[in-house]
């Protein structure tokens, strides 16, 4: 696609209507600096959820309805999902997107996997991101090369630019300010001051407690990310701000004790993404939101009742355009000589071919650009829109 070309004038006055908004608290003043540049902007808009350390996609989409289920996770320490159809359900701790899928605005993806088939958390987000079809054959990502082919601006929610969007000339990172913390020490003595005093030192440690809890919030846990995707919906929702926003979080390596951590990170990521999606109000109808991991996990659980590293897991796509309340899957089956090497949940499709569909909506890339963006992917997925 041709970029389209622009009056050095009319260029300075749309920097000038994103340093307004910036003024105004609506965009950060280098993300509106960044602002598109083009006239017309796409009102279509894409949040990208990348969930690091590999979601066990078995514990948040569960295959109840598989002849193999009972013997492979149907122990008294799996949650009761909540049924989706007669083969899958999905986490009770899930609530809201389950509400989106009877809905029909979430559409889960099963038995899919990037074609990494390793077990390297590093090299599998790297090939995950950039897209390649090996780990470091590309050194920028898939979404940067979309957002440079068409010059629309993207916000990753993160300290650092992420790979998936290195490359892009208007990509921009932001984070929330923080106040300077207190030193521990500065803390200690002012607690050791009203030990003696019951009412004060009660009051010292609620208050220091809910600033651990509200300012202190990293965005890898459940209420930063909440707060992160709130932020996002604001820019996606700003007149001039940014189409496309990036999210991530960790924290899902779950090796050990996995239901109680899931049930804790699974919730958190549901209030997040119904954030998202009421901080977005009337766009959520031109929002598409895909929310994927580097890899799944072991289809059987270990001993220290957690999962290994593994390869298919599931993804999720939510959006008012999204042809939601189906799981999109070739079901490979959990039987022992159905799984890969004995032990792992069988890759059926290519996550390539879920990225392709959203990117092509998003950016309405030509075949050749889209050559570009996803080299030597698959055909793309179809039925995931509504007519």
């Amino acid at each position: 696609m041709a970029r389209p070309t622009f009056s050095r004038r009319a260029h300075l006055q749309q920097l000038a209507l994103g340093a307004g908004l910036a003024a105004t608290g609506l965009l950060p003043a280098r993300l509106a600096l960044a602002a598109q540049a083009e006239n017309n902007l796409s009102e279509q808009r894409l949040v990208v959820v990348l969930l690091r350390g590999a979601l066990d996609g078995l514990s948040a989409v569960p295959a109840m309805g598989d002849p193999a289920w009972a013997a492979l996770r149907g122990g008294a320490e799996t949650p009761t999902a909540v049924p989706l159809d007669s083969t899958f359900g999905m986490h009770p701790g899930l609530a809201q997107l389950h509400r989106w899928y009877l809905n029909k605005e979430l559409a889960v993806v099963h038995a899919v996997a990037s074609p990494y088939r390793e077990r390297s958390h590093f090299d599998a987000q790297q090939q995950l991101e950039s897209g390649g079809e090996r780990p470091f054959v590309l050194s920028t990502g898939w979404l940067a090369r979309a957002l440079q082919a068409t010059q629309h601006s993207a916000v990753a929610m993160t300290p650092a630019m992420p790979l998936a969007l290195r490359g892009a000339d208007r990509a921009n990172t932001w984070t929330p300010s923080r106040r300077p913390h207190k030193s521990q020490d500065t803390l200690d003595r002012i607690a050791a001051m009203y030990a003696d005093d019951v009412p004060l030192a009660s009051a010292l440690a609620q208050a220091m407690a809910q600033q651990d809890k509200f300012m202190g919030a990293e965005p890898s846990t459940g209420a930063g990310l909440t707060a992160l995707a709130k932020q996002a919906g604001a820019f996606l929702s700003a007149p001039r701000g940014p189409r496309v926003a990036w999210l991530e979080v960790g924290g899902w390596d779950t090796h050990s004790q996995q239901t109680a951590r899931l049930g804790r990170l699974l919730p958190a990521l549901d209030e997040a993404l119904a954030v998202l999606r009421e901080s977005l109000s009337v766009h959520w109808a031109t929002t598409t939101v895909l929310v994927m991991t580097e890899f799944g996990r072991s289809a059987a659980m270990n001993g220290s009742q957690g999962t290994d590293h593994g390869t298919a897991g599931v993804a999720f796509v939510a959006g008012g355009q999204v042809a939601g309340g189906q799981v999109l899957t070739d079901w490979p089956g959990l039987g022992r000589h159905q799984l890969l090497d004995g032990r792992d949940l069988r890759p059926t499709l290519d996550i390539r071919s879920l990225i392709m569909p959203i990117v092509q909506r998003q950016f309405q890339l030509s075949t050749g650009a889209m050559n570009t963006v996803l080299p030597s992917a698959t055909q793309p997925l179809d039925n995931l829109w509504r007519v």
